[in-house]
C-alpha cells in the first residue's frame, strides 16, 4: 500500500551486498551505504543510523507496536500514524516532564 509518499533514500548497513543496492537502482531509490570509520573502536552510533533507532524505540513504548498484533499491513501502518502522532502532540502541548523522567532507575 503506497500512502502518497515516495521512497526517495535509503540507508544501509556495510554488510549488505550488491543485491541491494541494484535492486535500488531498478526501482529508482538511492542507496547509501553507511560505513564505519576504521579508527573507531567499540559501539560507536553512526549519526544517520542513530536517528532510525531513535524514532523506532519510542515507537515501541506503545503498546500495540510492542508485538506484531495485525494482520493486515494498512492496520499496522495506522497503528504507527497514530503512534507518531500521539508523540508528536505530546512535544508540542505538554510544558512538563515525561512519565519516564520521574523515575528513579535502580542501582
Amino acid at each position: 500500500m503506497r500512502c502518497g509518499m515516495r521512497l526517495e533514500k535509503v540507508l544501509v548497513d556495510q554488510g549488505f551486498k550488491d543485491a541491494v543496492i541494484i535492486h535500488g537502482a531498478v526501482n529508482d531509490i538511492t542507496v547509501e551505504v553507511v560505513r564505519r570509520n576504521p579508527d573507531d573502536k567499540g559501539f560507536v552510533p553512526q549519526p544517520k543510523r542513530w536517528v532510525v533507532e531513535q524514532v523506532n524505540g519510542t515507537l515501541m513504548l506503545h503498546r500495540r507496536l510492542a508485538r506484531d498484533y495485525d494482520h493486515r499491513p494498512d492496520n499496522a501502518a495506522s497503528r504507527v500514524y497514530w503512534a507518531s502522532t500521539a508523540g508528536m502532540l505530546r512535544r508540542l502541548t505538554t510544558p512538563s516532564p515525561a512519565w519516564r523522567d520521574g523515575v528513579e532507575l535502580a542501582a
